[in-house]
């Protein structure tokens, strides 16, 4: 392709007298609702943009416009184009196991691994049968396993993270004599780069919540749950927490912020189900628990979060928590709003180091309607929270989160371990894994159970689809 950047060597840096060619892909769609993977996309290819060509795809609808940027809906008839035509991939999610060809680009590719989805679908999957959830867990592990052995560059969103992420990467045989020699660090193969926030402050354009949702007036003191409803989320303790914190606090309202997922083909979870009857069963329900059922667009959310007094996160106890990096909290920072979250992330330890609000062990309901209570009731410290969470919030802009992708981005190339040249005693740590799903018109069907449900609706389809196959070649048909 004319003007195209090309890679000198594997030891070299991605060399161009132009600029160079930068896809991003996500698999969320992009519009004027999206969620976190799609705005994380979004935000990279903003400060990609001055210095590079950069098109943002998303696998998913695409309804965005953006100057100088260009954006599109990527697929089977155009991947492989796009592909071809950079010199830089970073992609999150399957986009490597459904174009599993382009692990064979020699563009220098960065998985984005901030969401450890296999730990995710654990959860997710619970209440499956089992042998559908080893055969979840095994594919999205593969699918990560596939990206890991392939990728020259890797971006996180914790230092935990990080730690949990260089252990796989050791699995796969990625930390070795080569690029340990480059880096002893291991910071050129992986580093921290989480999710962000806007240098501009919040600005309300109009109210959110106030006055627009009936039951909420201008003075009650409003709890805002910022984001969906998951299954790996408890917001049912925090309902049953509302229930006390009302008798104590009666102008007291919880809102939950946007209980449909802005992807049309993410089925609504059993938890936003399970809270909706729980909130009606304890007489809450549109007196001091309020359901936002559409989600919110992503440049009027100041509207709702300049409305509220206190941000709230509440999850249980398990491994995904423990790796988890809860982006809604990002925009409490960015709000100012003191902060009640459960005990056991990376955040939690944030909100209690720096006194950023209160914590609660996980499914602690008297607990947390405690730290509730003592927050709205005691305006000093409500304000001495939000004035901490002000400045803490400057750590955590876009521009800062994502420095050590940019510092890669001036000068990309490609990890000198994947060289076909390297030596190594058995399977090379670059080799590319094919996955065992059909030809050409596998990509469709893969593409469509990826759009109903996300990576454990792909894969329990595919699985499905892999066995019949088996079963078809063994009885000869």
């Amino acid at each position: 392709m004319a003007g195209r950047a090309r890679l000198s060597t594997y030891t070299g840096s991605v060399t161009s007298p132009t600029r160079r060619h930068v896809l991003i892909v996500t698999g969320e769609p992009l519009g004027t609702k999206m969620a976190g993977p799609a705005i994380r996309a979004l935000e990279m290819a903003t400060l990609l943009k001055p210095d590079n060509d950069v098109i943002l795809a998303t696998m998913g609808r695409c309804d965005l416009v953006i100057e100088g940027i260009t954006t599109v809906h990527l697929n089977h008839q155009n991947a492989r184009q796009l592909v071809e035509g950079s010199d830089v991939i970073i992609f999150q999610g399957v986009f490597l196991s459904i174009y599993h060809w382009a692990a064979n680009s020699d563009a220098v590719i960065i998985p984005d691994i901030y969401d450890p989805f296999h730990l995710e679908t654990l959860e997710q999957e619970s209440d499956r049968p089992m042998a559908e959830r080893w055969e979840v867990s095994h594919m999205t592990v593969e699918a990560l396993n596939h990206q890991i052995r392939r990728g020259d560059y890797f971006v996180c969103a914790s230092e935990k993270q990080r730690d949990f992420w260089l252990g796989q990467l050791a699995g796969q045989g990625r930390i070795n004599p080569t690029s340990y020699d480059e880096d002893a660090s291991l910071r050129r193969l992986i580093d921290v780069a989480p999710f962000g926030l806007p240098e501009e402050p919040p600005v309300q354009k109009q109210h959110g919540l106030r006055g627009v949702i009936d039951g909420i007036g201008q003075d009650d003191k409003v709890i805002l749950w910022g984001g969906g409803v998951y299954n790996w989320f408890d917001p049912l303790t925090l309902i049953r927490a509302m229930a006390v914190v009302a008798e104590k606090v009666p102008e007291a309202r919880l809102v939950f912020m946007g209980m449909k997922h802005p992807n049309p083909d993410v089925p609504a979870m059993a938890m936003a189900n399970h809270s909706r009857e729980l909130a009606e069963q304890l007489g809450l329900t549109g007196r001091h628990v309020f359901f936002n059922e559409t989600w919110v667009p992503y440049q009027d959310r100041a509207d709702l979060l300049l409305d509220a007094d206190i941000g709230v996160s509440c999850h249980f106890d398990h491994i995904e928590t423990e790796f988890s990096f809860r982006t809604r909290i990002l925009d409490y920072l960015w709000a100012g709003l003191p902060i009640v979250c459960t005990q056991g992330d990376a955040f939690a330890t944030l909100v209690e180091t720096e006194g950023l609000g209160a914590t609660a062990a996980p499914e602690d309901v008297l607990g947390l309607a405690t730290a509730l209570i003592d927050l709205l009731t005691d305006e000093p410290a409500r304000a001495a929270a939000s004035e901490r969470v002000k400045e803490v919030a400057k750590r955590f802009t876009w521009r800062q989160s994502l420095a050590p992708l940019m510092a890669f981005m001036a000068d990309p190339r490609r990890a000198p371990d994947l060289h076909p040249d390297t030596p190594r005693p058995h399977t090379p740590a670059g080799f590319v894994h094919r996955p065992k799903f059909g030809p050409r018109a596998d990509l469709a069907l893969f593409r469509t159970y990826l759009d109903q449900g996300g990576p454990g609706e792909l894969v329990r389809r595919m699985t499905g689809r892999v066995r019949r196959i088996a079963r078809e070649t063994v009885s000869g048909r």
